[in-house]
This record gives C-alpha cells, structure tokens and sequence, in this order.
C-alpha cells in the first residue's frame, strides 16, 4: 500500500520545504513529491502543518517507561523500553546493558536477536557498556562486576546474529590488538569509563575504536601536559562522540567549545536514559543502589551521577538552546550521525528515497506528536 504525508514541512538534504509530500511504501521513503502529484491510490495523513524530520536513533538506552535493562534482558523488556521512548521520538535505539556478568550479557544479546526476529519496533542491535571498564572512572558501575577481555569474552561479544553491537571498554584494559579482532568481527567499539593515557586512546583508535560514550563524562580529561581521552578525541576528525545534552552532565559551554574542534557529523546525541524516562515515579534501585532524580539527573544517595531522566526530543532541544544549533543540525546529531556510526548511513537517519520510513512530526516548540517506525505510525 502506498501511502503520502503532506500538508507539513519536510526537513531534507536541502533543509526544511513546504508544499512536499512524503510517499511511503514497503516500509521505506519510496519519494517526495509535489503534492498535487500525490497518486490517486495513496492513502493520505495531513501533518496539519507540522515539521517531519527524520526519526531519532539513540545508542544508549538503558531504560525507560519503569523498565531497567539489566533487570529484564528480555524481548518484553526491550519493546517496553522501545516504547516509553518512542513518545520522545526514539525511532531507533539500542537498548544497553551496563557492568554485568557475561552470563547476563549473554541472555541481553539473545533477547535482542528475539525483539529483532519478533519485530519489536526500533531495536537496531544492542550496546553493551561494560565490564571491561576502568575501576578509577566506574562512576555508577559496579567494579565487582569488571573484567578483561579474553577469548571467551570475544567471542560472546561478536556472537549477534542481527543488528548492531556496540561495546564501550576502557582501552587501557585491553590491547590494540584486541580492540582490532573485536572491530574486524563486526563489533563497534566505543571508549568510556577510561582513565587512558592520550598515546593508549590514539593507539585504540588506529586500531578500529570509533566511538567515544558520553564524551566529557567518565574518563581522563584534556590538562596542559596530558591530553587524555579527551584531548585524542577533540583532536581526532573521524570518530563519533556522543554528548548528553541536559546541562548537568556537560557544562554547555564545554560543550559548545568542543563543537569548535571537530566536524558536527562526528557528534551524536545520546540519552543514557534510565527507567523514570516516561514515569511519573522518579526512583528505582540499580543492582542494589536506590537511585532518584534531582534536578533532573539521576544519582545514588552519595551523588554520583547514574545515567539521565533525559529523552531525546529534550536533548534535541537542548541543542539548540543550550548550544546554539539550528535545527537542522540538532536533528543530524540525533539521526544521520547515529546512523552513520552504527554503519546505516544507507539505510536510515534521513528522509530520502530508498531509505527506512522512520519519521518524527514535531510542533512548533519541537514536541513530538507522532512517529513512523518502517512506515508504521504510532
């Protein structure tokens, strides 16, 4: 069935137009067009003159809708979280599984082939984010919980059958040459949690790290005689680096100086999302910690940050007034930069012909009123 978006601004590769239809069929962008050239057999949906940009993707959710990953790795847990986070504009996520025991990796990776195989909206592949993490920058992780990678650990990490995995790991932890095998398997390899010397981090990205998590937050930072990992990313032009955006975890303008080092296409928007995204109810407990949100963070009773409350339509607008970024460039890093790190560059993240229907309509103050996901709307 062919099926046409119009009566709405579009946000393109050429920026945002009026007076185009959006023609979706099988689940993918099969055009834009005048809308007076909308063909007859298409079942119209008037945007009542809303903005349709491309869907969100968040690589970094560890919750939401009052679920925690690591308590359920399961296919229902998953669509939960999907779900919460898809009134926000989340088209596509990787739901993320902190320091646990490889036994519980295991089980989230084959809950993630499940949700995918059962068609669970918007799971692209999973992010793991530890155990192999630095003790000096665990913030909210467990250190009982932290390890080395052997071969046993390579092995569970690249045994996804679908979708995307994502590992964030301390490369001081590991070797260049693990880090290798791990990318030549089809991992992404993200750093975070890292106290790395600046030359560890430069060795790691020579050999197939591109990712930083939550840049700023949990590792060696930038001084005057010591890089850190945060001087070898500034520096670095390739690798992608996720930014949460709630002016709590980054300073803004920290934040706004580092959009000054690099290209805007190799910053990502990522939540680090908890489960009081979407409730009400602002507190849960994480592995045996009593965890609420203050001031719009979430922290343990010491302080400690623990991930956010943070959605990603507030992080796309967040963007924009925190870091003086158009529009046009908040939606990039909360969609084609994403995309482009995770390697689905051809496949989502924009609104262009032959790729995947995922489409937010936004108001004016950028709320989110409606989703598509493969051309299925909310």
């Amino acid at each position: 069935m062919l099926a046409a978006l119009f009566n709405g601004r579009v946000l393109t590769d050429a920026g945002v137009v009026d007076g185009k239809a959006v023609l979706i069929r099988n689940g993918k962008i099969a055009g834009l067009v005048d809308t007076a050239q909308i063909p007859s057999e298409a079942e119209r949906r008037d945007l009542d003159g809303g903005l349709l940009v491309p869907g969100y993707i968040d690589t970094q959710v560890n919750g939401g809708g009052g679920v925690l990953f690591n308590d359920s790795p399961t296919v229902e847990a998953i669509a939960a979280i999907g779900a919460a986070h898809r009134r926000y504009g989340t088209t596509g996520f990787l739901p993320t599984l902190i320091s646990d025991d490889l036994s519980v990796v295991d089980q989230a990776l084959r809950a993630t082939e499940q949700a995918i195989a059962q068609g669970a909206p918007g799971v692209l592949g999973i992010h793991i984010e530890g155990p192999f993490l630095s003790p000096k920058r665990k913030g909210i992780h467990d250190a009982d919980k932290f390890r080395v990678i052997d071969d046993e650990a390579l092995a569970l990490l690249s045994s996804l059958k679908v979708g995307k995995t994502l590992v964030t790991l301390a490369p001081e932890r590991t070797t260049p040459e693990m880090i290798q095998r791990l990318a030549s398997a089809g991992v992404r390899v993200a750093a975070g949690h890292t106290n790395a010397l600046y030359k560890t981090m430069r060795q790691a990205l020579d050999h197939g790290l591109t990712g930083v998590t939550h840049l700023f937050n949990a590792m060696s930072p930038l001084t005057s005689r010591e890089p850190g990992v945060v001087g070898a990313v500034l520096e670095n032009q390739t690798a992608w680096a996720g930014l949460i955006v709630d002016g709590r975890h980054v300073e803004p303008a920290t934040l706004r100086i580092a959009l000054r080092t690099r290209p805007l296409d190799r910053f990502m928007l990522v939540t680090d999302a908890m489960p009081t995204v979407g409730m009400t109810d602002k507190s849960f407990d994480l592995q045996g910690r009593h965890i609420r949100v203050v001031d719009g963070v979430c922290v343990d009773d010491h302080g400690t940050l623990a991930g956010s409350d943070l959605d990603m339509a507030s992080a796309v607008r967040n963007a924009t007034r925190m870091l003086d970024l158009s529009l046009e460039e908040a939606v990039m890093m909360a969609s084609a930069a994403p995309a482009a790190f995770l390697g689905l560059d051809g496949q989502r993240g924009r609104i262009a012909p032959g790729l995947a229907a995922d489409l937010c309509l936004l108001d004016d103050e950028l709320n989110v009123t409606a989703t598509w996901i493969d051309g299925v709307s909310s």
